[in-house]
């Protein structure tokens, strides 16, 4: 008789895991595609302001012969002659020098103050000193057109051997009485310009111009400013694309909550006590590095904002990654500044990160804008805010943009300036921050950022005239609560009559 077999017992399910999650790669490239892509556009930005100013000084600043003039000026001496400062063209290295006509040419005009004949004439450097070895002199050292001055140094000796007409030094030279012009193609060697009387004798004055007529001027111009726009694009691009490289692979988020209702804008911190009583003397030092990092991500905070600028206007809405982005920059600087000599607020050194922080004593959070105004992006930062640009320039001195921003002392000792100077001295003496100068300093800070977001385009809620002080934003108020019947059902308000 065969044995019935039992049902097989159960084998076990092996456990499921689930595969694991690919390491974060350091986000290096996209990072190096925005700071190549800051420091082109920076460079870019040099040419093309360069450029612009070498059109308008072709077209402005040329007379009716082509030449780029000084103002004419008075010069004088009680000596025998006026000569300039060696001219160094560069060696001649040959007999005869090499031209440099094609690249400019110079003209000299001088009129004698007083009765009677001038002389201005052009020669070598060494001929010039033989013919006055020995010959009471004034040389010009150092010429400043705005205001007008010129330095001499004073050479002292008597009358020249002849008068400067006799010499067959000259390069190029006019004498007689009136107005006298001198026009010469330059050539490599050390030059001089003298100016003397005609007749050699004491008592120089002349009223005297100098103009150069340079031909490629223009096209230099022309030149620079079409590179450095094509520098713009391309280094707007690498920054956007580096920045859109790291939102897809989420380096770059908002992160943090989300501001309540009526608080785009939400700039927090604590005062993280106990505080060193001489950290801050050092703290210049120690931001350095942040400094640096800065600097690159406020260019590229430049370039963002003007990319969003033609985004706003054509489709109402500024693009999530870059808005993102440059939230990060100034939750960065909001840190930095915070750690440094905006608030000295904390002696916990900030990290270096876009993203939040939720354990950091200094935290700020912009709310994403579903849509915005295509008539405001034209008239906030220019025109709209002009009014807090002046209060702002006063409660925390002109060089709080400049410098503050980048967490170094101020420039200029505003409202803000001066009350962090009285918190430090306090820390230094007593080792406590006096509550009444936080609260105060946070109201500033707070007051500064939401408008630099409010002329960022990043919100179009005009920003509030008014000191929120303390660590924490206020609270909203809430909206009032209707009524309620027996039901529970909200009463609709009753109108009072008239006259009651």
């Amino acid at each position: 008789m065969t044995a019935t077999q039992g049902p097989a017992p159960e084998q076990p399910v092996p456990e499921q895991h689930a595969p694991p999650e690919a390491p974060h790669r350091a986000p290096v490239g996209s990072i190096v595609l925005i700071v190549v892509g800051a420091l082109i556009t920076l460079v870019a930005l040099g040419l093309t302001a360069a450029g612009g100013a070498l059109v308008w000084v072709h077209a402005t600043q040329r007379d009716a012969a082509g030449y780029y003039t000084t103002p004419i000026e008075r010069f004088e001496t009680t000596s025998y002659a006026i000569t300039s400062d060696a001219i160094d063209l560069g060696s001649a290295g040959r007999e005869e020098p090499r031209s440099l006509g094609d690249l400019a040419t110079i003209r000299i005009r001088a009129d004698r103050t007083g009765p009677g004949r001038v002389f201005v004439g052009i020669a070598r450097q060494r001929d010039v000193d033989a013919y006055l070895a020995g010959v009471g002199h004034a040389q010009i050292e150092q010429l400043r057109l705005a205001p007008f001055s010129v330095d001499y140094s004073y050479r002292d000796g008597g009358p020249p051997p002849q008068p400067p007409g006799r010499r067959d030094i000259w390069v190029a030279s006019a004498s007689g009485t009136g107005p006298q012009t001198v026009q010469w193609s330059p050539r490599a060697g050390q030059w001089a310009v003298v100016v003397m009387n005609a007749d050699g004798s004491a008592g120089v004055s002349v009223d005297a111009s100098a103009g150069a007529r340079v031909p490629w001027l223009l096209g230099l111009g022309i030149g620079l400013g079409i590179g450095g726009l094509l520098g713009l694009a391309v280094g707007a691009t690498l920054v956007v694309v580096g920045i859109v490289a790291l939102a897809r692979r989420r380096h770059i988020d908002l992160g943090g909550p989300e501001p309540v209702a009526g608080q785009p804008v939400r700039l927090e911190a604590r005062l993280d006590e106990p505080l060193s009583r001489a950290l801050w003397l050092v703290k210049w030092l120690l931001l350095i590095p942040h400094v640096v990092v800065l600097a690159v991500l406020w260019v590229a905070y430049s370039v963002v904002t003007f990319i969003a600028f033609f985004a706003i206007l054509f489709t109402a809405r500024y693009p999530r990654p870059l808005f993102d982005f440059n939230v990060g920059v100034l939750r960065w600087t909001w840190r930095v500044t915070y750690y440094g000599y905006s608030a000295l607020g904390t002696d916990r050194y900030p990290p270096f990160s876009l993203g939040h922080v939720a354990d950091y004593p200094a935290t700020l959070e912009v709310a994403y804008p579903p849509r915005l105004s295509r008539g405001l992006v034209l008239v906030k930062w220019w025109l709209l805010a002009i009014p807090h640009y002046m209060v702002l320039g006063v409660l925390l001195g002109g060089g709080w943009a400049a410098t503050d921003q980048w967490g170094g002392a101020a420039a200029s000792m505003g409202l803000i300036g001066l009350i962090i100077l009285f918190a430090a001295v306090a820390l230094l003496f007593t080792g406590r921050y006096p509550t009444g100068i936080f609260d105060l300093a946070m109201g500033l800070n707070r007051w500064a950022y939401r408008v630099i977001t409010y002329v960022s385009l990043m919100r179009d809620e005009y920003p509030p005239f008014r000191l929120d002080q303390g660590g924490a934003e206020p609270t909203p108020p809430s909206p009032p609560v209707p009524p309620l019947d027996d039901a529970g059902v909200a009463r609709p308000p009753v109108a009072e009559p008239v006259g009651s």
